[in-house]
């Protein structure tokens, strides 16, 4: 087999076999295809597009690149949970303890931030002591004991999608469908758990601009999970306004214990709830959304959410007292308000715009490695179509200087647009796609 020849082949609109894929994914994880090679491929199924069978290929060849998670040692039908990244986007701080507190066991495996999104492993992170690099038989092994990992990546998990997606970042063969659900789905294939929830942000502040790119992105990984055998939804939420009211490392994660506490809800613990009743229905842990809901917010409101937050901080060498004392994590040494100039209604925000003030501010990263400023953020002191009087606070900056405070304050007044009549009210869960609605 020669790689000119298969780049021709799909270049021309060829279909790729399994055994073709096979072999092309095993030169890229050993390296015996050159990179010029690798990039003419992604840039021909970029152009000419891959159909449900290739992507579906494509992804089970990722996944095999190198290790897979064995879970057959924990009880039960195991869940896992995908975002495809927003800003205070904090859904897995609050399901992996809620879903776990009902008895379904979770091993998450998560991220850091990248660009103007969050990533859950800096959250984790500002809790002091909190340790994420877990092995394999740990987090197993933890997973078996209270039900709830959240860990980083380990081993050699996809290795063909690592050397790919540095490929496709700078070839511009990102914003391709089938490669992006290829890429999340063999990663989440690899790591081992029998169901999953995909949450497929749309909006403004999402990769997926549109309900139609989202959908058809949705509708691709869920389709690659059935071929796959594994139980798949996707939940398309909206991100044409931050999710949370706190946007930041230290600032999330006690947002999330506030919602843990029942001392705030709002459009989080809405998403969360959504997420949550579908990996409960996937995991045969309810008989239907309704009852999923209920069992969720049983838990929610007798505490057992929070105390299992509580556990698995401990459980991974964090302080669990932060779940008491949330003044115990990271604070920043300026605050200051933007205030709104006039009378009016929140209109509109721009989200991606919001969330590049807070990389600005040092909490989030936009190299690979980049260290971050746990205690930067935000926190927004309102929703689209809420009433605001001049000289209210619309948002709290949070930073390590007064000169990076006010830099972010200025650029946030182009963000968040005060309009004179009420606006429609986004909502926040657009559409579900199930198994049954792909073919």
């Amino acid at each position: 087999m020669e790689m000119v020849d298969l780049i021709v082949k799909k270049r021309q609109g060829g279909t790729l076999s399994a055994e073709e894929l096979q072999w092309f994914v095993r030169g890229v994880t050993d390296d015996s295809l050159p990179d010029y090679q690798v990039s003419a491929m992604l840039m021909a199924m970029f152009l000419q597009g891959l159909d449900e069978s290739e992507t579906a290929l494509l992804t089970v060849a990722m996944a095999d690149s190198g290790d897979r998670i064995d879970l057959t040692s924990v009880p039960g039908i195991k869940v896992d949970k995908h975002s495809t990244g927003g800003v205070a986007d904090t859904t897995t701080l609050l399901l992996v303890p809620m879903v776990a507190a009902c008895g379904v066991p979770v091993m998450k495996m998560s991220g850091r931030g990248l660009g103007f999104t969050g990533g859950t492993l800096d959250k984790l992170e500002s809790i002091p002591g909190f340790r994420v690099g877990l092995t394999v038989e740990e987090a197993v092994a933890q997973c078996r004991r209270i039900g709830a990992v959240i860990m980083g990546q380990t081993g050699d998990l996809c290795p063909a999608d690592r050397k790919l997606y540095a490929l496709r970042d700078v070839t511009g063969t990102v914003d391709s469908i089938p490669l992006i659900a290829a890429s999340i789905m063999s990663k989440k294939i690899a790591a081992g758990a029998d169901a999953v929830v995909l949450d497929v942000k749309c909006g403004n502040g999402a990769f997926m601009k549109t309900l139609d790119e989202a959908r058809r992105l949705s509708a691709s990984m869920v389709g690659i999970g059935k071929a796959a055998g594994r139980d798949v939804a996707a939940v398309i939420s909206s991100m044409d306004q931050p999710l949370g009211s706190h946007v930041g490392n230290a600032l999330e994660v006690a947002e999330a214990i506030d919602v843990l506490s029942g001392r705030t809800a709002g459009d989080l613990l809405e998403v969360a709830v959504t997420l949550g009743a579908h990996m409960l229905v996937l995991a045969r842990g309810a008989d239907s959304i309704a009852h999923g809901r209920q069992r969720l917010m049983d838990h929610l409101r007798d505490g057992s959410a929070l105390e299992k937050l509580r556990e698995l901080i401990a459980a991974q060498g964090g302080d669990p007292a932060v779940c008491d004392d949330t003044s115990r994590l990271p604070t920043a040494r300026v605050v200051r308000a933007l205030r709104t100039a006039r009378d009016g209604f929140i209109g509109s925000m721009d989200t991606a715009g919001i969330g590049h003030v807070f990389v600005r501010l040092g909490g989030g990263r936009l190299t690979k490695g980049q260290p971050v400023d746990p205690a930067a953020g935000l926190v927004l002191s309102g929703r689209i179509g809420d009433r605001v009087r001049a000289g209210d606070v619309l948002v709290s900056v949070h930073g390590a200087t007064e000169e990076a405070v006010g830099q972010g304050i200025r650029a946030l007044e182009t963000c968040i647009r005060i309009v004179d009549e009420k606006p429609e009210l986004p909502r926040n869960v657009l559409e579900i796609v199930m198994a049954d609605d792909v073919s």
